[in-house]
């Protein structure tokens, strides 16, 4: 439905029938060049984003224990963003094709800066740790990156743009070279999911149980990584996706981490693409980003969903 309607909507709005006859016809017109032109692309971008964070952010609160964590908590978004950063400094990056590089990058080094802090001195990190941690880091490379875009606003003018959180500016080709590492976290991320459920009785007792927890957190940290860089390097950063979505399935579905992950995948895109809509039918003829709709819709929702107590624990 949600779909469709990202189909139809928008500041040159369409009925369903002229959607549908632009869906079938793929001709000159021009309910047909903005069908296929413009809004299929960016709701096919939606959907595949929003699955890619609501699962990153459903993997990443099962790491950590956390029911409000996200992937920003380990530092992965700050890392892609202070990376696509240095990379239209340094090399006059302009387009996605060149931030897809740079955001995995960072967003590895950051992770393992965060599990190098994290664990320093105890062996295996814990999740406090890994909290205080990716908090810390991500607030130092946010900062960084907010003080090149100030001191140099006409080469990061695009960062600016882009780190609002938009899926209109992204096409099918750029989205397509990054569907291939979005698919492999989504395998991984699927295939923990049953030493997660042991991981949340504690490290100690899903060893007890024959989880194998090193591996998990590794590769867990490996899919969040692939996820969440992938989908910030294509759209910039979406608040509260990763980190509300989940929230509220766990309270639909309890604490299995498989049916959490599922679920988050389907209903984080329904998310994206709603306020993909509200933000071009309220602000017409021009349109609200994403990013920005968001976290004005997730705060106020999030904080009425944290006074939940079925809500509030994995």
């Amino acid at each position: 439905m949600f779909g469709f309607g990202s189909l139809a909507y928008g500041s040159n709005p369409l009925s369903f029938a002229e959607v549908w006859v632009g869906l079938l016809a793929r001709d000159q017109t021009e309910a047909s060049l903005i069908v296929w032109d413009s809004r299929i692309p960016r709701t096919v971008v939606g959907m595949i984003v929003g699955a890619a964070f609501g699962l990153a952010g459903a993997l990443i609160q099962a790491l950590t224990r956390n029911p409000l964590a996200d992937p920003g908590i380990l530092g992965v978004n700050a890392g892609a963003g202070f990376a696509v950063t240095l990379g239209a400094g340094l090399f006059g990056l302009t387009g996605i094709t060149g931030y897809i590089w740079f955001a995995f990058i960072g967003a590895a080094t950051a992770t393992l800066l965060v599990y190098v802090i994290g664990s320093a001195g105890r062996g295996l990190a814990s999740p406090v740790t890994l909290v205080l941690a990716g908090v810390a880091l991500g607030a130092v490379l946010n900062g960084f990156s907010t003080f090149l875009t100030l001191i140099d606003p006409t080469t990061f003018r695009s960062i600016r743009n882009w780190g609002l959180g938009s899926i209109a500016r992204t096409d099918l080709g750029d989205t397509m070279s990054v569907a291939p590492f979005l698919l492999l976290g989504l395998v991984i991320a699927v295939s923990l999911s049953g030493s997660l459920n042991s991981i949340a009785l504690g490290d100690d007792l899903a060893a007890s149980l024959g989880a194998r927890v090193l591996r998990t957190r590794v590769l867990g940290v490996v899919a969040v990584t692939l996820l969440a860089g992938g989908a910030t390097a294509l759209t910039g950063g979406i608040a509260f996706i990763g980190l509300m979505i989940p929230h509220i399935v766990r309270w639909f579905v309890g604490p299995d981490q498989r049916w959490i992950m599922i679920y988050s995948v389907l209903a984080a895109p329904v998310l994206v693409l709603a306020a993909d809509v509200l933000g071009r039918v309220i602000a017409r003829p021009g349109e609200i980003e994403v990013g920005i709709l968001t976290a004005v819709v997730g705060a106020p929702v999030l904080i009425a969903l944290v006074h939940r107590r079925k809500a509030s624990g994995l």
